[in-house]
Formats: structure tokens, C-alpha cells, sequence
């Protein structure tokens, strides 16, 4: 290695260690963005402690259905709100709660909706809302997680517990805002649901949370 080439090396070795850990890990957005708009990234302590509201613009919760074994059918729930009281510092210590409207759910199937919400399935005049309240956070790593807590359906609760995912932390729209990706499965036994649905249900949520003010 000539003169030359190791003093490039020390400079590239010395920016390195010199960079502040954000600057390395600062989301690339695209060009454009009104000012005060920044995207998500990997930092979790970008989303800054407080109490955060669900985006319910920005969720999604799908449960993913055994179709007597052949596929999975896709119903999909559009009304659901929620609040996270978070802190990155002291991420175990953090509180959720989420509530979907079960006669909200969606399929491709003409008509089927309104035979999933009424009393074969979902009886959703009786029992309106399904909810989660968490009883502990786990993290594993920088992006992964587990959340232990109560699932409430018709009625009957249960503990269930979600893998999440961190898709992104940032500035938001203005407002500190988190997203991520949880799933679970649920027996469909233990709440009273048809017996005709003996496979586990996937629960799937990919959802944003605004810090409030």
C-alpha cells in the first residue's frame, strides 16, 4: 500500500468515527417535500416519548382466514382506533390499547360482509368491538418486538401475542410518528366463532401512530 492510498484510507477511517450515529442511519426521502415533512427510518429514538394516536387513515387489520384449506380468504377491518403511550428510552414500560369495529369488515365476496358481521359469525350488534390491551412489551432487538395482552371477541378474552415489526420512526407531518408491523393468530374456538373455522386466524396490523400534542 503506497503513500497515497493509506492516507485515504485514514480519512474514510476518521469520517466514520466521526459521524454521528443519526447522520448514518437518516432516512433517504425522495425530492420535494413540503418543509417540516421528513420520512421514516430504522431510529427508534426518532419517535420521541409521549402519547401517541392511532392513524386510522394509515392502518390496516386483516384477518387472513382458512378457506376449507385451499387459500386463505382476506377480510379486511376499516374502522380501528388505538393509543400508545411510548417512551424509546424505556420501551418496556410502554401502554396499548387498539379497538376495531367488527362490522366494519370487508371482502371481495358480494354480500358476504354483512353474513360475517351478523350472529353466524361476528354478531356484531351484540358485540360491536373487538380489543387489544397490552400487558407487556418486549423488545428483542433495535426493530423487533413482542406485545403480550388481552384479545377481546364477543365477549371472551384471551391472551394473545403479537410479533411487531418497526417500519419507521421520524419527524412525520409535523408530529413525531411511528409505524409498524404486528401479527398474531388467534384460535377461533376460544371465541365462539363457527365450527367450521378449526385453523388458527392470522391477525395482521400495519398501522402509523402521531404523536399527539
Amino acid at each position: 500500500m503506497n503513500t497515497t492510498q493509506r492516507a485515504l484510507l485514514g480519512l474514510c477511517a476518521t469520517l466514520l468515527i466521526a459521524a454521528p450515529a443519526a447522520a448514518l442511519a437518516a432516512p433517504a426521502c425522495p425530492p420535494g417535500l413540503p418543509p417540516g415533512v421528513g420520512c421514516g427510518g430504522k431510529d427508534l429514538a426518532a419517535a420521541t416519548a409521549g402519547t401517541y394516536a392511532l392513524d386510522h387513515n394509515h392502518a390496516g387489520v386483516v384477518a387472513r382466514v382458512s378457506h376449507l384449506g385451499y387459500s386463505y380468504s382476506i377480510f379486511r377491518f376499516g374502522k380501528v382506533k388505538g393509543e400508545l403511550k411510548w417512551d424509546p428510552a424505556a420501551a418496556a414500560a410502554s401502554k396499548l390499547s387498539v379497538t376495531v369495529q367488527t362490522a366494519s369488515i370487508a371482502t371481495n365476496v358480494e354480500g358476504f360482509a354483512e353474513e360475517l358481521a351478523g350472529d353466524k359469525f361476528l354478531k356484531s350488534t351484540a358485540f360491536p368491538e373487538a380489543t387489544f390491551v397490552s400487558t407487556a412489551f418486549r423488545p428483542i432487538d433495535a426493530t423487533h418486538g413482542e406485545v403480550d395482552g388481552q384479545f377481546t371477541l364477543m365477549g371472551k378474552t384471551a391472551p394473545v401475542t403479537f410479533k411487531v415489526e418497526l417500519v419507521g420512526a421520524g419527524i412525520g407531518f409535523g408530529k413525531p410518528r411511528l409505524g409498524v408491523h404486528a401479527v398474531t393468530w388467534i384460535d377461533p374456538k376460544t371465541y365462539g366463532l363457527p365450527p367450521l373455522m378449526t385453523v388458527p386466524i392470522e391477525l395482521v396490523v400495519d398501522a402509523e401512530f402521531e404523536r399527539q400534542s
